[in-house]
């Protein structure tokens, strides 16, 4: 035992610096997850700002089917023209140990075409799953974070008018089974994976809780053998043998808590070709390379003229555009950077030749080409 303590604590003493986290914060436990729905309904009580009925045929449809099932039987051939009501779908998600009765958050969206939602109240809509299974019911009165106001042809807008929330709108009406207290196991899932990270969690496991089988021997007074309770199953998960019955929520409450000092992530360069945003981590570092960078513009003024001819000479008068080209070329910078340098070397050599973020993108697409930058190239 004094041999595995004292490894333990200079594992520690090697990562430490990285901070520390909980483990409730770098994982999960399998089984413990949200549960996406989804349904179609009706808003109602618009003030004149629903869907055009013409174009959304589905809106009518949905209003005759409501009716008929209330009782109410429409002549053959009556057309609506409805502007109070709109087409929506509500998601929500359906929280992990939801017991019916208890009540969540919906989120109600326009399908049609619909101005606002603002002032509307959603009819009762069942909630499914994926798996067709109706596992809530939302009804209530909207909450549209918006404005707007249109005369003569102007309008204006502040926030989105055609999306509404409405606080513990949905009733929950089925529970999702969890399988969280069967078994002789429950597993632990990082959230990025990482073999270090997975092997420092067992670690610390193994070393701040008594392993689960030797708990029975320790209270006879039996000297427990070094069995370990947790053990990486790959990158990301993590085994952890835990008691039966109530006592694997104390269990569990306890696992979380504790600290890891996770494992340096590693070195990449995320760019988004869109936006032209570069992010890089403390881990990126170059070998030697030299680079060369230098800006082509080009600048075309179009000048528009009038050509008058001369009197009685018979001609006409005409329009010419006269053009000038301007070719400009910057001076190039040539920069050698260094081998081993850390990010913040790399910014400063970049942000030296005066490389905007467009710029960034092709030249640290070319230091990887040219096998100069030590991480990983991501583009979104």
């Amino acid at each position: 035992m004094k041999i595995r303590s004292l490894a333990f604590a200079l594992l520690m003493l090697v990562s430490l610096s990285a901070a520390a986290e909980r483990i409730k914060d770098l994982a999960t436990v399998l089984g413990v997850r949200e549960n996406q729905l989804i349904g179609y309904g009706l808003v109602v009580g618009l003030d004149g700002s629903g869907d055009q009925t013409t174009q959304t045929p589905f809106t009518v449809q949905s209003i005759v089917t409501m009716l008929s099932q209330m009782g109410i039987t429409l002549p053959p051939g009556t057309s609506l023209q409805l502007k109070n009501v709109a087409a929506v779908t509500v998601t929500a998600s359906l929280p992990p140990f939801s017991r019916p009765g208890q009540t969540i958050d919906v989120t109600v969206s326009s399908i049609g075409n619909a101005k606002s939602l603002r002032g509307g109240t959603l009819l009762m809509t069942p909630l499914k799953g994926a798996d067709g299974q109706v596992y809530a019911m939302a009804q209530g009165n909207m909450l549209v974070s918006g404005a707007g106001a249109a005369a003569g042809g102007s309008k204006t807008v502040v926030n989105h008018l055609d999306v509404g929330r409405i606080p513990g709108g949905a009733t929950v009406e089925r529970s999702v089974p969890t399988a969280l207290g069967q078994g002789d196991y429950i597993y632990l899932e990082l959230n990025t994976a990482d073999f270090t990270t997975a092997t420092r969690l067992a670690d610390v496991i193994n070393h701040e809780v008594l392993p689960v089988q030797d708990i029975t021997a320790a209270a006879s007074g039996v000297v427990p053998a070094t069995v370990p309770a947790a053990a990486p199953v790959d990158a990301r998960t993590i085994q952890v043998k835990a008691p039966e019955g109530s006592a694997r929520v104390a269990f569990i409450s306890r696992i979380e808590n504790l600290e890891v000092n996770a494992a340096a992530g590693s070195a990449k360069v995320i760019i988004n070709a869109r936006t032209g945003s570069v992010v890089m981590n403390q881990h990126v570092s170059l070998d030697d390379c030299a680079v060369a960078h230098g800006n082509l513009t080009v600048v075309i003024n179009s000048e528009n003229t009038v050509s008058q001819p001369a009197p009685l000479s018979q001609g006409q008068t005409a329009g010419v555009s006269n053009a000038s080209i301007e070719i400009k070329a910057d001076k190039g910078n040539l920069l050698h950077l260094k081998s081993g340098v850390d990010l913040n070397d790399v910014v400063k050599a970049l942000n030296s030749i005066g490389a905007t973020p467009q710029d960034m993108l092709a030249i640290l697409q070319a230091m990887k080409a040219a096998g100069a930058l030590r991480a990983e190239l991501e583009v979104i």
